[in-house]
């Protein structure tokens, strides 16, 4: 039997603010949960039944509670965002 992994990374999706992120003007952030909440709600099947919503409260993409996937959220190791 073939086993196979698939890592997605969905960079400049952010799921919440870094540790540092009021010290850069972004106390707040989560980009994913904000656009669902100015669109009223984003369906994602296929991420949602992978554990999106067990990462990030994210309107329309409700946590699994047997995701089809590991999940997880990564932290920059470098102070700051890379835009400044």
């Amino acid at each position: 039997m073939r086993r196979r992994a698939v890592i997605l990374v969905l960079d400049g999706v952010g799921v919440g603010a870094a540790p540092d992120a009021d010290r850069y003007g972004d106390a707040g952030s989560n980009t994913l949960a904000h656009v669902a909440q100015a669109m009223g709600g984003i369906a994602l099947p296929n991420l949602q039944s992978a554990g999106l919503g067990n990462v990030a409260s994210i309107e329309g993409v409700a946590p699994e509670p047997h995701p089809q996937g590991a999940w997880g959220t990564m932290t920059p190791a470098s102070a700051g965002k890379d835009s400044t």
